[in-house]
């Protein structure tokens, strides 16, 4: 009996579903070594099971110092940071997406332009700025100046968002006598649900895992972020905590993680037009 000859088409999906393999595999080991690093006591930079499966490394990291106060500090800043972006961005993104304007897209360039420009790049003249105007080793100063770092990248996408809202629904409420303020708030924004979980994931996520902003505009000790205390398992003579390095990973994964799965409904959501427009 001859040998089955696969088509072409066969062989194309075979190499496809091959490389998405290895590319899955990729991102899976990492994951495996960080869970399976946790539970072992005696952790390397192998991916092996642990011999004795322990807690030990959580209760050696589940401290005020290590996690609790960093996790604190990383809260109050991201969070912070993330609501002043997404007010922001709404604000800026409305009038580039309902008003014309010769200067619309030059400003729409910059803010593009802006977003390729890397943060390390002005990180000398934002700390002699801050500790001029006093804002040095504060948490809302840090805060501020991550808000405006991700702010570019955050009014695109908002826009972008905002242009799929039909204007014909404000168009009707501006017509029952509503203000531009109560179209933005009660029409636009409601429908635009997916979109605003978009960019308040993104942009957490960014600022979640930032390490150079606050480790040169917050000097406290007690104010640093999960994202520079992380230095704690780094010893001297290159010596690291493997073990403990990992839980302390999976617990600062963890609000990502929540904030994802709170809003992961919407971001599978359209916009809801059924009854938004008048018979």
């Amino acid at each position: 009996m001859p040998p089955r000859v696969l088509s072409r088409r066969t062989r194309q999906r075979l190499a496809a579903d091959l490389g998405l393999a290895v590319l899955g595999l990729a991102f899976a080991v990492p994951l495996l070594w960080l869970v399976l690093a946790s539970l072992d006591a005696e952790a390397t930079l192998r991916v092996r099971p642990p011999e004795e499966p322990t807690l030990g490394n959580f209760s050696a990291v589940m401290t005020e110092d290590i996690t609790f106060v960093p996790m604190r500090n990383s809260l109050l800043l991201c969070g912070g940071a993330t609501l002043v972006t997404i007010v922001c961005a709404t604000l800026a993104a409305y009038p580039l997406s309902r008003f014309r304007s010769r200067f619309a897209r030059p400003y729409l360039l910059t803010i593009l332009f802006t977003t390729c420009l890397p943060v390390t790049a002005v990180m000398v003249p934002v700390y002699g700025l801050f500790v001029q105007i006093n804002l040095i080793d504060t948490l809302w100063g840090t805060a501020l100046f991550l808000a405006t770092s991700q702010l570019p990248f955050a009014i695109w996408l908002m826009k972008n968002f905002m242009d799929g809202v039909p204007l014909v629904l404000e168009e009707a409420a501006r017509t029952d006598g509503a203000s531009w303020t109560q179209t933005l708030t009660r029409v636009v924004l409601p429908l635009m649900g997916p979109g605003i979980s978009v960019v308040t994931v993104y942009s957490f996520i960014m600022m979640w895992g930032n390490f150079f902003v606050p480790f040169m505009l917050l000097l406290t000790p007690d104010q640093l972020p999960a994202s520079v205390s992380v230095f704690t398992f780094f010893g001297d003579f290159g010596s690291i905590a493997f073990g403990e390095l990992a839980a302390f990973s999976i617990l600062y994964s963890t609000p990502v993680l929540l904030l994802y799965v709170l809003i992961a409904r919407r971001l599978g959501g359209g916009f809801t037009l059924g009854g938004a427009v008048k018979g």
